[in-house]
């Protein structure tokens, strides 16, 4: 029965991604006093999906980075650099709005690629060893980044932001990867397919309870926030598309491409949308807020591409 409930959710996953944000939004009242859920939510498909995961697999990774390598130059310096340059021409006259797009596009990787790769079986130990590196960097790479780009100087919450990276995503892997190798893989094989639909409907959770707390940026919709709108799909959707190819060119294994693409084109919007709203003006907290809307529906698209392209 879980075996079918998760084939059902597989399938309908390009709708369960928008339909989130949409209720999430509409029913923010009651969805946002549940932010402090989050964390322990993350912290259960994590370990749901490190299951999966051994030492032997994540130690492989660590000692060949080329692939952890090109995810980073990807999601700090290629889509920045881009995001730059469509903001630029899109919203010449309009300063605050192209911070908003280079912000957006180099926050940190999004802890939520690390499902869709295990949906898609992708290489889980690449994906945790990105989440893990970029998100211990974040603290430098985005103050630095922020100021070379727009000359901004942002501090961030270094332990807050350790302390929700170690309960998300380093313990329950720890913790996955000793019972995988304790029972020799046999949990794996008995439990990571029953609890396969719990995570996907987790993750519909996150969605609605993360939208909830940035209702108030789109519920005001005018050309302009269809314009940003319009504008931060096309520049997120060419983040997935440029690690695809990239991943491809550099003649990567299908599994590190798989990996590739989401890690590269997903962002911690949270942490974005924090940033934004705490350190800038109303303006430059759009572009990111808007980037949460299309995350998972361009996570759920490309997965489509991915299994066709196999």
């Amino acid at each position: 029965m879980l075996n079918r409930l998760n084939q059902i959710l597989q399938r309908i996953m390009p709708f369960i991604a928008p339909t989130s944000v949409i209720i999430g939004v509409l029913y923010a009242d009651f969805f946002i006093h549940f932010d402090n859920w989050v964390i322990w939510i993350f912290a259960f498909m994590t370990f749901a999906g490190s299951l999966s995961l051994n030492f032997v697999a994540l130690y492989r990774v660590v000692a060949h980075p080329l692939s952890i390598v090109i995810a980073l130059v990807i999601l700090h310096v290629l889509m920045p650099l881009w995001a730059f340059l469509i903001g630029s021409i899109t919203f010449s006259n309009d300063h605050l709005t192209v911070i908003g797009f280079v912000l957006a596009m180099i926050i940190p990787t999004g802890i939520t690629s690390f499902i869709w790769v295990s949906m898609n079986k992708g290489n889980v130990a690449l994906t945790l060893s990105v989440i893990l590196i970029d998100t211990i960097l974040s603290p430098f790479i985005v103050p630095l980044s922020l100021s070379l780009f727009i000359g901004a100087s942002v501090d961030l919450e270094v332990w807050s932001m350790m302390k929700g990276l170690f309960i998300m995503i380093v313990i329950p892997s720890i913790l996955g990867m000793i019972l995988h190798e304790m029972t020799r893989g046999e949990i794996h094989e008995k439990w990571s397919p029953r609890l396969a639909p719990f995570s996907k409907m987790a993750l519909a959770l996150v969605i609605m309870i993360n939208s909830s707390e940035v209702a108030d940026y789109l519920l005001d919709i005018d050309f302009h926030l269809v314009k940003v709108a319009v504008t931060m799909f096309f520049v997120a959707a060419s983040g997935y598309y440029l690690a695809w190819i990239l991943g491809k060119w550099l003649k990567r294994e299908n599994q590190d491409v798989i990996s590739l693409t989401f890690s590269s084109g997903m962002r911690n919007i949270s942490a974005g949308a924090v940033i934004a709203v705490q350190y800038f003006p109303g303006p430059v907290a759009v572009p990111v807020v808007v980037g949460m809307l299309f995350q998972q529906v361009l996570a759920s698209l490309y997965s489509k591409f991915l299994h066709k392209r196999k």
